[in-house]
């Protein structure tokens, strides 16, 4: 389903794509040059058509693409994030090394006295 639904968002765009570049912002654009369909709708009809098309196709994509969300596959649930499992693959853990703690504060160093003879 996931595809399918793909597939129509993708022939929607390129419909949409195609609608657009078609249209021109003035109002003539190629539809003015379809001379056919001017003879059959006229100017004003094909390029109200054109819009409503253009409005269709894009809430077609918009709705397709927030559907599509539902059909998302899914893989296994992992109970840790898979960065968490590479370190631990990484690093073996052995209990009965002993590391040192650098939380705890160091003991001062009694300060060096000097010799008069040297």
């Amino acid at each position: 389903m996931y595809v399918f639904i793909a597939i129509l968002i993708l022939i929607a765009a390129i419909l949409l794509i195609l609608i657009v570049l078609i249209q021109n912002s003035k109002g003539g654009g190629l539809a003015s040059g379809f001379s056919s369909s001017n003879q059959i709708m006229g100017v004003r009809k094909t390029t109200d058509f054109l819009e409503k098309a253009t409005w269709g196709l894009a809430g077609t994509v918009i709705v397709l693409s927030i559907l599509i969300t539902a059909f998302i596959p899914r893989g296994q649930q992992t109970q840790q994030s898979e960065i968490r499992q590479q370190v631990n693959d990484a690093v073996v853990i052995d209990p009965n090394i002993v590391a040192p703690d650098f939380g705890t504060a160091q003991q001062p160093v009694a300060p060096v006295e000097e010799t008069e003879g040297e």
